[in-house]
C-alpha cells in the first residue's frame, strides 16, 4: 500500500470511529462546518458539483447558495454513514417517510425480481438499511476503492447492515451473473444508475443535454423479466424521504434507461440540494 493509500485509510478508520463517539448535534455541527470550510475553498469536486447543478435548477438561482447546501447534504450522507451502525433500527424505520410504497410491496410481492434503480441523492445507505430492515434483503454492486482495505471496510460495513455486496470489477464471478441469479430467483437489487462507469453507457437526453448512463439495469430487467423502479431519495429535517416511481415497462434498454433519465431528474429537479454529483456527468460543458 502506498503512503497516500495508508493516510487514507487511517483518515477513514479514525474518522468511523471518533464520530461515532461524538453526540449527534456536535457531529452534525462539525460537518456542516466541514462542508462550509470545503465550499469557501472550492476545489475540483466543488467546481463539479456547482456545474452539475447550474443545468438542473432554473436560470437565476443562485448557484453558490445551492452549491453550499448541497455540500452540507453530502456532508450530512457521510456523518450518518459514519453512525448508521449505531442507530436503532426503530429510528431507522420511523423516521422514513416512503411515497408510493404499495408499488415496492407489490413488485417484490410477485416473485419475479425487483430492481430499485437510484441516483446519488440523499442516504442512500439508510435507505437500504431501511428496506433490509422492512423485509426486502437486497444485493448492489460497489465501486472498488483505494487503498483495497478501505473497500473491504465498506463492504463489512453494507453486510453488517444487511446487504449483500457485490464487487463492480475484480470478483469470482462477473457481476452481471450473479445479479442475474439473484433476479430469477426472485431476489432484490438496488442500483446506483445516474453515472456510467464503463465504456458502454447508454445516451441518454438528462436536463436536456445529452449523457450517458449505465445500461445494467434496463438490461437486467430485460434479461430476467424483474421489475425495474426508479427511487429518488432527499433529506428532511428529522428524517429521511424516498418517492418510489413508476414502474418501467420493458420495451428496450435505451428507451428504458430515457425513462430512469426522466424520472431522476424529476427528483432531482425537486430536491436539487440533495444530489451528490461530484463527478462529469454530461458530455458538453455548461452553457
Amino acid at each position: 500500500m502506498t503512503l497516500a493509500g495508508r493516510v487514507t485509510l487511517l483518515a477513514y478508520v479514525l474518522g468511523w470511529r471518533l464520530v461515532r463517539l461524538l453526540p449527534g448535534a456536535l457531529a452534525a455541527w462539525l460537518f456542516r462546518r466541514a462542508a462550509d470550510l470545503a465550499w469557501r475553498r472550492g476545489g475540483r469536486g466543488t467546481t463539479r458539483l456547482r456545474a452539475n447543478l447550474a443545468r438542473v435548477v432554473p436560470a437565476g438561482t443562485d448557484l453558490d447558495a445551492l452549491t453550499r447546501s448541497a455540500l452540507r447534504s453530502y456532508a450530512r450522507y457521510w456523518m450518518e454513514v459514519f453512525r448508521l451502525q449505531d442507530m436503532p433500527t426503530d429510528s431507522i424505520v420511523g423516521r422514513m417517510r416512503v411515497l408510493d410504497e404499495a408499488r415496492l410491496r407489490g413488485a417484490h410481492a410477485t416473485g419475479r425480481g425487483m430492481i430499485l434503480a437510484l441516483p446519488h441523492m440523499g442516504n442512500w445507505e439508510q435507505a437500504g438499511a431501511w428496506l433490509v430492515a422492512t423485509g426486502v434483503p437486497f444485493t448492489t454492486v460497489a465501486e472498488r476503492l483505494r487503498p483495497e482495505p478501505l473497500f473491504d471496510r465498506f463492504v463489512r460495513f453494507r453486510a453488517a447492515l444487511g446487504m449483500e455486496v457485490v464487487p463492480l470489477t475484480g470478483g469470482e464471478q462477473p457481476p452481471a451473473e450473479l445479479l442475474t441469479e439473484r433476479l430469477r430467483a426472485g431476489g432484490a437489487l438496488c442500483l446506483l444508475a445516474d453515472r456510467d462507469l464503463s465504456e458502454a453507457g447508454v445516451e441518454v437526453t438528462f436536463f436536456g443535454a445529452p449523457a450517458t448512463m449505465p445500461p445494467g439495469p434496463a438490461a437486467l430487467a430485460l434479461r430476467t423479466g424483474a421489475a425495474l423502479l426508479p427511487v429518488t431519495l432527499w433529506f428532511d429535517d428529522d428524517g429521511w424521504s424516498a418517492r418510489i416511481h413508476p414502474e418501467v415497462e420493458h420495451t428496450d434498454v435505451q428507451t428504458m434507461t430515457q425513462v430512469l433519465a426522466d424520472e431522476f431528474a424529476a427528483g432531482i429537479a425537486a430536491h436539487p440540494a440533495d444530489w451528490h454529483m461530484l463527478q462529469r456527468i454530461w458530455r458538453e460543458p455548461v452553457r
